[in-house]
């Protein structure tokens, strides 16, 4: 399953115009793929339940995403190994996001920016995408509460949610991530995203570090982190949101302002819905972290780059008796 997290951090008043995305370097050739049939915009050969499920993410060497790609444009290596693509679809399908929203004492005069922010999120959502919304400082709690969520076309029972949130206090942060993948897990939609908005200090919760990255890397959710806070700030831990980001196949962005910190989140959005879903059988069941790889060509020759999340515990073998 895909699952998405959307943290956010401190924001800043003014909203200048989005700066252009800057170039991303070439990629090396791929080896050769087998040639191209005719376009197949879904696949499905297996009915296993234990399937690996990747969310995949593929862009250009200019940034941009590529998005209609066949299924037969993608090569997935577990372990170095190729392996068979039992699941492939190229939709725009509904995801179910978590705004995990640091509501500290130190954002008190920024979250009207996080709130315009997470609007704009909405706004380039698929618009039935199922949100909600968990704030954290001393302790956590889901602003959306018992529902099932917000859909993204209700752009104004979002801000009216978001707009409930006051910051003050400390900052639970460890236990907000594990709150929002345990909201995940009973979302309705397949795949889902974490998005957290925070300057990455923790200094409330009773979880640990280790243990928050533990259940990420374990997680199927793609989890994007937005960092926003001033060089001195002394609370600021770019470290381990780039550590979500990488465990998870997300993003890490560290805005300087309100106006790229607003590009963060349109971008995210973007990028779920040109993303794709590959599923493929394990080839060991030994309890042992697989690393995985996705490589992607395209039908034009155009150089391409596939972001996953970069490995998952295989499942153990039956015990006998």
């Amino acid at each position: 399953m895909w699952k998405v997290v959307v943290a956010f951090v401190a924001l800043f008043p003014a909203l200048p115009a989005l700066p252009a995305l800057p170039a991303l370097p070439a990629l090396p050739a791929f080896p050769a793929f087998p040639a191209f049939p005719a376009h197949q915009d879904q696949i499905f050969r297996t009915s296993a339940t234990d399937l690996v499920v990747l969310p995949v993410i593929v862009t250009d060497k200019h940034g941009g995403f590529a998005s209609g790609l066949a299924g037969e444009a993608f090569a997935v290596f577990d372990n170095g190994r190729r392996v068979a693509i039992d699941l492939f679809s190229n939709e725009d399908t509904p995801v179910s996001v978590g705004l995990i929203v640091d509501a500290s004492s130190s954002m008190r005069p920024k979250i009207g920016e996080v709130v315009a922010a997470a609007l704009a999120f909405a706004r380039l959502s698929n618009p039935n995408d199922e949100l909600f919304a968990i704030r954290f400082n001393d302790d956590v709690r889901d602003v959306t509460g018992d529902a099932d969520g917000i859909r993204a076309d209700d752009p104004a029972g979002l801000q009216r949610i978001l707009e409930s949130i006051r910051p003050d206090g400390r900052t639970a942060l460890y236990d907000a991530l594990l709150a929002g993948l345990d909201r995940l897990d009973r979302a309705v939609r397949p795949r889902k995203v974490l998005i957290l908005i925070s300057d990455g200090g923790d200094n409330a919760s009773r979880t640990a570090e280790a243990a928050v990255l533990r259940r990420a890397r374990n997680s199927n959710a793609s989890i994007y982190t937005i960092g926003l806070f001033d060089d001195s700030d002394p609370d600021r831990n770019p470290r381990l949101l780039k550590s979500l980001a990488r465990e998870s196949g997300g993003e890490r962005y560290l805005p300087k302002s309100a106006g790229p910190m607003l590009a963060a989140c349109e971008r995210i959005a973007r990028g779920i819905r040109s993303g794709y879903t590959i599923g493929y059988t394990p080839p060991d069941r030994d309890g042992l972290f697989h690393h995985v790889r996705v490589e992607v060509r395209s039908p034009e020759g155009r150089r391409l780059e596939a972001r996953t999340r970069p490995g998952y515990v295989a499942a153990g073998r039956p015990s006998e008796h």
